[in-house]
């Protein structure tokens, strides 16, 4: 396969005589570097000065006298513009300023790119803006005068920035075009070098008139790369600006067009293969490199057309691939250390006058940015701030455990940023810091990462100290968030060796053998009619302004271009239909279909992932001698009422928890959780009651309860929440519910004694532990809980236990012993009846008693009691007697032994 360049070396060699004369132009440094590497090959044996090969940005430079600025200098140009024009008018300050500026910078370098008469085409923009929004209105309100006001204005803003640029010999990249076509006719009476252009497509007016001028004069040779299926045929986009140039011209009315080949059509393979996702595209792309023979991988492109899929792509990458030249940057936004500088610029934005909120303090201590700077401490500090439950950090929180030295990086971090220049001087630091931290062997990507971020704020602090107008952290953070965007992480590596990796504009004039293009989506690949523009179409399409029509087109011969000499082609797309880029292909690969040719063959695919086959056996943990050692020391500790029903309902939970000692994180709470709300109940009514104990409840200490309820409610919750706010949202409603709950229960009690109810407090969060008799082991098993309370009511005792959830009187009330154990459900019937058996074994009871749950959630029922029954329609019988320990102790060592049992796994549950 000859290339275009080397077709237009060739041309050349054989008719010029000395090429070192010539300029050569070329749409991209890329393009320059592999016209380099085919004058090699050519003039191998014929050493020959090499000539000048400018790519069309430098030329234009070149020919302009002016230096291009970037998009952050031209902002702050054009702002000093702006103040000190129509300085009658009100003016905004920096940081709402460029919410609009980038948009109008970005359509005055398409007026001058374009070569538009500017007069005529502010005059008609602000006429449009006036009929379409205020014609009708008779009396114009100050608010529309100002807005009429401001598109008046856009004139005399671009006059005096353009001549405020010049002035300076700087500008934007479209007043360099704009001033290089204006300077062009003094530029060919001085230059006698010939130009040789090579490969344009998509030209602006500027282009063309420089273009038709050196052609005009004779200083210049235009070498198209068209092909003869896409000129031929009027209503393909791919030839749409070459067939206007070969029409229009006054150039080709005379002259050849050079050139239109006919290289579509030629033999080639292409395979239009459908991936879900992106990792999917990473992973198939890797398949596909793994097939090409190492010696073919150079003369392989990967074409991104969407250029965030390359980490996934590099991920990816198979061994086979021993050296890439990757031609694109990673944006810096993609940097694992950008995501720290973000959240640092959100949590300082804010107004924290009542502390760091804690997500925002937790989400910069787990990065990885922090535990360079902090170490272990950082973990501390995230435990200290979930186990102490702190919604609003302060600074103190936090240095009350550090080093002086760790104290100091705190205060950088969240010490609060008073000023622009305060918040540069802790961001340099802090970078500073991290630099001194990292390894230069281990870390030198890290390293890398971070001088990028030194370079970022040591630009951001010279423009800070330049133009004065970064007044606020917001502007601060609306301009870093600017440069990130703007800037990469640029590779370095042989520009010729390996697989050469690249976004689509990057291709412009180069050809390869096997050509990948990924993301070939609609909205990617074209990009579809998202514009960021004050202009409207219609006036666009007046003045011959490009609009997504034309930028499609620039897609379009860009795309087939790349395939027209390919012998390969792979093309990937994204059939998931998640957001931009999925779902839909690319219309180009449905006109690939219409479009092909004879020898081509195109085949379809759909890659799908290899799903695994479900195993659905339940999860299974083995007991050996270390299992049964941590289960006789449980034993002998005491299992508790909620160990066993945890086994009852899923032994694995049983396993992580009480074999393992595995617990769940401490998080902080914003709203009350359930397990707390019970836990300030339950406290609450131990404060009233346990004074009580050995005592008859009279309606005189129910009254002293009920006056103190919210007194005693707010102090448990500063107990459990010491900073957390009850007096308003989610929490107060749950505190004014913990109040209900409890002057219920009160009312209840008072209902009992009023109606002449003798209740004695027997004992209030009483500790009780007992042994089982468990013949089968030779180790002693013992059950242990606190009961929540044990009273009398009228003589007959009872053993009471809480819960603040809805229990009823189904799931307390047994028909068969065998469910007690097997069944989740019956759990509270286990667990009051463990705390009526460790009640009556350690004070035996000789008349019966009874044992049951209050349920706050189901107050009206009242006391609901443990009881058994022998048929549906039968009344239960609600006395705990020997006769219920028999049958209960009969499933409870039954269980037991299960536990114990090392033939017998802990097996998962579905649950």
């Amino acid at each position: 396969m000859k290339s275009f360049l080397k077709e237009v070396l060739l041309e050349l060699y054989t008719t010029t005589e000395d090429i070192s004369n010539l300029i050569f132009l070329v749409p991209s440094k890329r393009a320059g570097l592999f016209l380099k590497k085919e004058l090699l090959d050519i003039y191998r044996e014929q050493p020959i000065l090499v000539p000048e090969i400018l790519s069309i940005e430098e030329f234009i430079t070149k020919l302009s006298g002016l230096q291009q600025i970037d998009t952050i200098q031209t902002v702050f140009e054009f702002y000093e513009t702006y103040l000190s024009t129509n300085t009658h008018l009100p003016k905004e300050d920096f940081e709402t300023f460029t919410t609009w500026a980038q948009t109008l910078i970005y359509d005055f370098n398409e007026i001058d790119r374009y070569c538009i008469d500017h007069k005529s085409f502010f005059a008609y923009l602000s006429s449009i803006q006036d009929i379409n929004h205020w014609y009708l209105q008779k009396e114009k309100t100050e608010l529309v005068q100002n807005y009429i006001q401001f598109w008046e204005s856009l004139l005399h803003y671009y006059d005096s920035f353009k001549n405020r640029l010049l002035s300076k010999k700087i500008g934007y990249q479209g007043l360099l075009y704009r001033k290089a076509s204006e300077d062009i006719k003094e530029y060919v009476k001085t230059e006698k070098r010939k130009h040789i252009l090579v490969g344009f497509n998509a030209l602006n007016n500027a282009e063309q008139i420089i273009f038709q001028t050196l052609l005009e004069a004779n200083l210049g040779d235009a070498y198209w790369d068209a092909d003869t299926f896409f000129v031929e045929n009027k209503y393909h986009e791919a030839s749409l600006f070459l067939r206007g140039y070969k029409e229009q011209w006054e150039y080709y009315k005379n002259n050849t067009f050079k050139w239109i080949k006919n290289n579509f059509s030629e033999e080639k393979d292409i395979k239009l293969i459908g991936v879900p996702k992106n990792v999917g595209q990473g992973k198939c792309i890797g398949q596909i490199l793994k097939k090409i023979p190492k010696q073919d991988i150079e003369k392989t492109a990967l074409v991104l057309a969407d250029e965030g899929l390359l980490q996934p792509l590099l991920n990816a990458m198979p061994n086979t691939v021993e050296s890439v030249n990757i031609t694109m940057g990673l944006p810096l936004k993609e940097i694992p250390v950008s995501s720290f500088f973000e959240l640092l610029f959100e949590l300082h934005k804010n107004d924290n006058h009542r502390g760091l909120y804690y997500k925002s303090v937790l989400e910069i201590l787990n990065s990885r940015p922090a535990y360079w700077l902090l170490g272990d401490t950082a973990k501390q500090l995230i435990n200290t701030i979930s186990k102490e439950n702190i919604v609003y950090v302060t600074l103190r929180n936090l240095q009350d455990q550090c080093s002086s030295k760790e104290i100091e990086i705190l205060d950088l971090l969240f010490k609060p940023w008073d000023g622009v220049a305060i918040a540069l001087e802790h961001c340099r630091t802090i970078v500073q810091l991290i630099k001194e931290k990292l390894d230069k062997d281990k870390d030198a990507l890290e390293l890398e990462y971070i001088y990028q971020f030194y370079l970022i704020f040591n630009k951001l602090f010279t423009l800070y100290n330049t133009y004065k107008y970064i007044t606020t952290i917001g502007a601060l953070y609306t301009l870093y968030k600017d440069i990130l965007m703007s800037e990469t992480l640029d590779f370095s590596g042989e520009p010729f060796r390996g697989l050469q990796f690249m976004g689509m504009l990057e291709s412009r004039c180069l050809d390869f053998e096997t050509v990948i293009i990924s993301s070939v989506n609609e909205g990617v690949l074209p990009a579809g009619k998202s514009t960021n523009s004050f202009i409207p179409y219609d006036l666009k399409r007046a003045y011959n302004l490009p609009t997504y029509k034309e930028k499609d087109a620039i897609y379009t011969y860009h795309f087939y271009r790349l395939i027209q000499r390919a012998k390969n082609v792979y093309l990937i797309y994204n059939t998931e239909d998640e957001g931009v880029g999925g779902g839909e292909k690319s219309r180009f690969l449905l006109q690939l279909d219409i479009d092909k040719r004879p020898k081509h063959t195109v085949t379809h695919y759909t890659v799908s992932s290899n799903v695994p086959k479900f195993n659905t056996q339940s999860h299974q943990v083995g007991k050996n001698n270390a299992v049964l050692i941590k289960l006789r020391e449980l034993a002998a500790h005491g299992l508790s009422p909620s160990a066993l029903t945890s086994y009852i309902r899923n032994p694995i939970d049983f396993y992580y928890k009480y074999v393992l000692g595995i617990r769940e994180t401490d998080e902080v709470e914003e709203t009350i959780a359930a397990n707390t709300l019970g836990t300030v109940i339950h406290n609450t009514l131990e404060t009233f009651y346990k004074p009580l104990e050995n005592s008859f409840l009279s309606i005189d200490e129910i009254k002293r309860m009920r006056d103190a309820i919210d007194t005693e409610l707010q102090a448990e919750f500063k107990r459990e929440y010491a900073d957390l706010d009850i007096t308003q949202g989610k929490n107060l409603l749950i505190f004014e519910v913990a109040k209900q709950y409890i002057r219920n229960f009160l009312k209840s009690e008072e209902k009992v004694v009023s109606e002449g109810g003798k209740l004695k407090i027997i004992a209030i969060e009483s500790n009780l532990k007992t042994q089982v008799q468990i013949p089968e082991l030779d180790f002693p098993v013992y059950i242990k809980g606190k009961v929540d309370r044990i009273d009398e009511l009228d003589g007959q005792l009872r053993v009471i236990d809480y819960k603040t959830g809805k229990v009823t009187r189904n799931d307390v009330v047994l028909m068969d012993w065998e469910v007690i154990t097997e069944d989740y459900k019956y759990s509270k019937a286990v667990q009051v009846l463990a705390y009526g058996y460790m009640q009556h074994n350690e004070n035996p009871i000789s008349e019966a008693f009874t044992a049951g749950i209050i349920s706050f959630k189901n107050l009206k029922e009242g006391y609901l009691k443990f009881g058994t029954k022998e048929s549906i329609r039968s009344k239960p019988n609600h006395n705990i007697t020997n006769e219920t320990f028999e049958a209960y102790l009969s499933q409870l060592k039954k269980l037991i032994l299960e536990i114990f049992n090392i033939e017998i796994p802990f097996i998962e549950k579905e649950v």
